[in-house]
């Protein structure tokens, strides 16, 4: 019960995380801006874009009916956009004019992985939980 409680805490925490995140894009665009990688072409569009994609993840996290997918989408998402974040390491591109050190981007590393482990973790529960209650719609209905 304990576990279960605190992977909803969890979950919560994180959908929530994500939608705030999200809604930063559409706030302080220009924050972002500067570590979308150069080949793809106007930022704004791609700060825009991920912001919404992290809205719907967030939203799709607090929904029990939608978090399994979500969960996927996240793990897909976060690998996607380490791309934007390992540009920020290699081009040592600040942001708010500071420059961040190794020790930060292997953090930032690491929590990004600590986010698909989460993001794995809550789509195990979340497809867990659905194939009991499918068990249960069965039994009941027979």
């Amino acid at each position: 019960m304990a576990s279960s409680l605190s992977l909803r805490f969890a979950t919560a925490a994180f959908g929530g995380a994500y939608i705030w995140i999200g809604v930063q894009h559409f706030t302080n665009t220009a924050w972002f801006e500067p570590i979308v990688p150069a080949v793809l072409g106007n930022p704004s569009f791609w700060v825009l874009v991920t912001g919404v994609i992290e809205v719907l993840i967030g939203a799709g996290l607090l929904l029990p009916r939608t978090r399994a997918y979500a969960a996927v989408t996240s793990v897909l998402f976060l690998l996607a956009v380490y791309w934007a974040n390992l540009n920020m390491w290699v081009n040592e591109i600040p942001l708010d004019g500071t420059t961040y050190g190794n020790g930060w981007h292997v953090l930032r590393m690491m929590a990004q992985l600590g986010m698909i482990f989460l993001s794995v973790h809550i789509y195990r529960s979340s497809s867990r939980l659905s194939k009991q209650a499918d068990e249960l719609d069965s039994f009941l209905s027979s």
